[in-house]
């Protein structure tokens, strides 16, 4: 079962793509016969917005769920190439890297006497 940063983390990673996409087709028309700007006025910000928290939650639920420090490198850098951020949800999900975060281990009392 996930927890609720889990998922938010899931939810960025799909949300970041889809304003890559959003950024891309809006280059297109930018610099292809339309000329027309809109596009990147609309899904530049947006986009940033999404990237940086992707950034934040990929911090966040690498430290709940205790990722090695390579896999967390690589899920920042999956921010920067488009759509990179999919292919590491579904590979981190593959690998069971997004489940619940491991419960607290509980040390008790040592005994007295």
């Amino acid at each position: 079962m996930r927890d609720k940063l889990t998922g938010l983390f899931v939810v960025a990673a799909i949300a970041e793509a889809c304003s890559w996409f959003g950024l891309l087709v809006g280059m297109v028309v930018k610099y292809g016969p339309p000329g027309n700007e809109l596009g990147v006025k609309i899904f530049g910000p947006i986009h940033g917005g999404l990237f940086v928290a992707y950034l934040v939650l990929v911090l966040a639920v690498a430290r709940r769920q205790r990722w090695s420090l390579l896999a967390t490198g690589v899920a920042l850098a999956c921010a920067v190439p488009p759509f990179a951020t999919l292919a590491y949800e579904r590979w981190a999900r593959r690998r069971r890297m997004l489940g619940a975060a491991p419960a607290p281990t509980r040390r008790d009392p040592a005994p007295v006497g």
